[in-house]
């Protein structure tokens, strides 16, 4: 069998596992024990140092019919700013994605891709510059966080004898943003699939309220959201407080009207009872004015909403360039003190090595 045709053991939740291993006719004790090893020892092979607890007739069993699907990376690039860290990761059929591990105070966010490439197709995006082509599977979707975590557990300082104690320490991963490649509302079973295994208590143990979705504003993936009630956090780009605005910057908006989309967030809100945050991002003498401001104030008056400023990253693809502080600060007062919105401007990131919000793209 070759090695891409075998099961990915990171397309499997904690019950598939154990349903696998039934079928075997191993005990569901073992299904258990290689459980741990993905996700808390964060094993990087079926051997026996790697596995020791595993009798060697099931290591032989999951080397023949299963695969660990980690990501080979094919680069990393440590920013200047000393707190971001991007892998160029590439997949069994030559493709290749981008993740990124930020560092903030008091935590680390490992940014996800969910596709290769994106078909929304935003101006000054560079995934959506590069087109589609594929959805990623939940197994390449749940690796990408397990590398980060396997990075983190690398740096930390030396332990006791216990090797899962690490999970106890800051250089655990805790937070995850599905903003990286793609639009994960477009690959909406894969990246919830990936979310449920993330999630497992027994297992990374990711919150959902330490997961965030952002969309371009796919409106059925954003009211599917809302019936299944998923307890993650949703981000919705807006960029724009008009359909016309909004159309020349993000393609979808003529498939998705902004009105509609506003219909489907009050949806979203009034059914989950939480709050959307959406973003807008900052382009000098685009959207960055006291009227834009205002627009969006009016446009979110009355929803649970916060609103992420984030200023322009530069691709090169698009000629815009980033508001400058001052406007930004000035637009951010207005939704505070006219309109009572709450907002942050996005700490920026990772900018010289292509890390940040929208510069992701496989450049081979």
């Amino acid at each position: 069998m070759s090695t891409s045709a075998r099961l990915n053991l990171y397309d499997l939740t904690r019950e598939d596992l154990r349903a696998q291993f039934v079928r075997w006719d191993f005990s569901p004790v073992h299904a258990a024990r290689l459980w741990n090893y993905l996700y808390l020892a964060l094993a990087d092979s079926f051997s026996a140092e790697a596995m020791p607890e595993l009798p060697e007739k099931v290591r032989r069993r999951l080397a023949a019919e299963t695969r660990l699907g980690l990501l080979p990376t094919a680069r990393e690039t440590d920013s200047s700013d000393g707190f971001t860290r991007k892998y160029l990761m590439t997949l069994d059929d030559g493709e290749a994605i981008e993740t990124v591990l930020m560092r903030f105070t008091g935590r680390v966010t490992a940014c996800i891709s969910s596709q290769v490439g994106c078909a929304m197709g935003c101006v000054f995006c560079a995934t959506g510059q590069m087109g589609f082509t594929r959805n990623l599977t939940a197994g390449e979707i749940v690796a990408q966080a397990v590398h980060v975590a396997r990075s983190l557990h690398s740096s930390a300082p030396p332990k006791q004898s216990n090797p899962l104690c690490y999970f106890a320490s800051a250089h655990r991963l805790r937070n995850i943003v599905l903003m990286g490649m793609g639009e994960p509302l477009h690959n909406y079973d894969s990246v919830m699939h990936a979310i449920d295994i993330l999630r497992d208590e027994a297992g990374l143990a990711l919150g959902a309220e330490r997961i965030t979705l952002s969309t371009v504003g796919v409106i059925p993936g954003i009211l599917r959201l809302a019936r299944e009630q998923r307890p993650i956090n949703l981000a919705v780009s807006l960029h724009a407080a008009t359909q016309a605005g909004r159309g020349a910057l993000v393609p979808v908006a003529k498939r998705w009207p902004l009105d509609d989309l506003m219909a489907a967030c009050r949806t979203y809100s009034e059914t989950t009872g939480r709050k959307i945050f959406y973003e807008w991002t900052l382009i000098e003498g685009k959207n960055d004015s006291a009227a834009d401001a205002r627009a969006v104030g009016e446009l979110l008056r009355g929803l649970p909403a916060q609103v992420n400023l984030i200023p322009l990253n530069p691709t090169t693809g698009y000629d815009g360039a980033p508001t400058h502080t001052t406007a930004a600060k000035a637009f951010q007062r207005i939704l505070a003190e006219e309109f009572k919105l709450p907002s942050t401007v996005r700490q920026r990131r990772g900018i010289d090595i292509a890390a940040g919000c929208g510069q992701l793209a496989f450049a081979g």
